[in-house]
């Protein structure tokens, strides 16, 4: 009974603590992105493009992940006033410590650097969130913190409203002249540095007017109700911090690993390109689109804070193409019946996910699979990634990786394209807050499509409605010919009778 009584009175205090209320957010200092930066380099470099093209943005796509991450490194080598950086997962991992120290860096020259990262995936790091706040040139915010740190996962019973929404936005803009926008996150998988799951993914690099709207969608979410200073969430850095963080720098520059992986970064195009001023930008229309900081806090499922209220009068309606790249791929019934719809008044209407044996989120897969055949049955054509694509035409460095959809891109009538963070899915719409870019460009949308023509159609399964009308069923083209699939392919038993269990559980609006 002792025992019992322990427990008992264990459990209660690890949910009180659970309980625990956040910090207040008054004397909080309120900033803004500097706006006075043409004189700096970066400023320099893009001025004459900007008077070439009045009023158009510069934008360079970047899908081969080592430019993803050289495009990075290149911007906080190169600021001289601001490094203003939002993400929703940054790991500790090479890539992640190698983006730690060039943020680093830029603030020991005298950079003010602004890192805002939502709280959800900052587990165990508290002692490096801490060293970098404790950096004079460097502030850290922590989007919807955790409390209390250790345990963490109490939160989700407590909390769960509250912590169950979570800044998806990501961005890296350097001087308020070029900034990175789209679906990666930091960490080996996301820029090709892996030996595991290697994400197929795709940014965009802009200068021009779009910066200054990038800029002010970091700020309205650096000042938000949900951004804590890292500081009062994680508590103050120790006196060996700044020796600390230190020495795991140079730790990561001796790793094997790592040097190979700078030396291939050191061999891109665009390090090249950019190094003789000849990075071949396109001059466009361009527009930030991205959900109020407000939705982290809203629990009413208001409209008008949900960045789709805004994206669908910026984007439009297609009226011959409507081609969509979405790892989480969940439409829902209103998704569903709009896809539909499009199919059947003549849009050619082409999605691209992850299968079964590819995606990195299983249960997501279930919000997706209940819907398939409603969709094909409708015209829609489907497309899942096979765990041995290389989407981009690169092959994997590492013989044991399989790829995985990360991407989240649409494109419409080969003329409008959309790069950004949002997927398709309830959690995206609903929940979390999203950011992207809606681009006027052929030549982008017009790749993208040529995509779906050519390459994907050999990169993945596509699911189909059989002959005989069962549904669905799977073709994988390969050199000797279609493979056809009466089940998940690459797949066991097991996976599949999860997934099966999962369809029938009404948990689609947190996929």
């Amino acid at each position: 009974m002792i025992d019992v009584a322990r427990a008992v009175v264990t459990a209660f205090a690890l949910f009180a603590a659970g309980c625990a209320s956040l910090p207040s957010l008054e004397g909080r200092n309120r900033t803004s992105a500097i706006s006075d930066t043409a004189a700096t380099t970066l400023g320099r470099c893009v001025a004459a493009g900007l008077t070439s093209n009045p009023g158009k943005s510069g934008v360079y796509p970047l899908q081969v992940a080592t430019e993803a991450f050289a495009a990075r490194v290149l911007l906080a080598a190169a600021a001289e006033k601001s490094l203003d950086v939002q993400y929703y997962i940054w790991h500790s991992d090479q890539t992640g410590w190698q983006l730690f120290e060039a943020l680093w860096r830029a603030a020991e020259r005298g950079v003010r650097v602004r890192l805002l990262l939502d709280d959800a995936n900052t587990g165990g790091e508290d002692a490096t969130i801490a060293a970098l706040d404790a950096h004079p040139n460097i502030e850290v915010r922590l989007y919807n913190p955790l409390l209390p740190r250790s345990a963490r996962a109490l939160n989700f019973l407590t909390d769960f409203e509250r912590v169950n929404r979570r800044m998806h936005n990501k961005s890296f803009t350097a001087d308020n002249q070029v900034s990175v926008v789209g679906g990666r996150n930091v960490g080996n998988e996301y820029f090709g540095a892996g030996d595991d799951v290697e994400f197929s993914d795709l940014d965009v690099m802009v200068v021009g007017p779009v910066v200054r709207e990038v800029s002010e969608e970091f700020d309205l979410y650096w000042n938000s109700a949900s951004a804590y200073p890292a500081a009062r969430i994680v508590g103050e850095a120790g006196p060996e911090a700044a020796a600390k963080v230190e020495a795991k720098f140079a730790e990561v520059r001796a790793d094997p690993d790592s040097r190979v992986y700078l030396d291939a970064v050191r061999q891109t195009e665009l390090v090249q390109e950019l190094l003789a001023r000849k990075l071949p930008l396109e001059w466009v229309d361009a527009r930030v689109v991205s959900d109020d900081p407000a939705k982290t806090l809203d629990t009413t499922s208001r409209r008008d804070v949900l960045l789709l209220t805004e994206l669908l009068p910026v984007i439009g309606r297609p009226s011959t193409s409507f081609d969509l790249v979405s790892p989480y791929f969940v439409p829902g019934d209103e998704g569903t019946a709009a896809l539909e719809k499009l199919a059947r008044s003549g849009v050619k209407v082409r999605v691209l996910t992850n299968s079964l044996a590819a995606t990195d989120v299983s249960a997501v897969h279930a919000g997706y699979a209940k819907r398939r055949c409603d969709l094909l049955r409708a015209g829609v054509q489907l497309y899942e990634l096979k765990p041995s694509a290389r989407p981009s035409g690169r092959e994997s460095k590492h013989g044991s990786s399989s790829a995985s959809l990360h991407a989240k891109t649409s494109a419409l009538d080969r003329q409008r394209i959309f790069v950004g963070s949002f997927n398709f899915d309830q959690r995206s719409a609903l929940l979390n807050t999203e950011m992207g870019i809606v681009i006027q460009s052929p030549a982008l949308a017009g790749r993208l499509s040529s995509v779906f023509d050519g390459d994907i159609p050999k990169q993945a399964y596509e699911a189909r409605i059989a002959a005989d009308g069962r549904c669905p069923e799977w073709i994988e083209r390969t050199p000797t010919g279609e493979v056809r699939y009466d089940v998940e392919p690459g797949t066991g038993a097991g996976q599949r009778a999860w997934i099966d269990f999962l369809e029938t559980l009404p948990i689609e609006w947190l996929l």
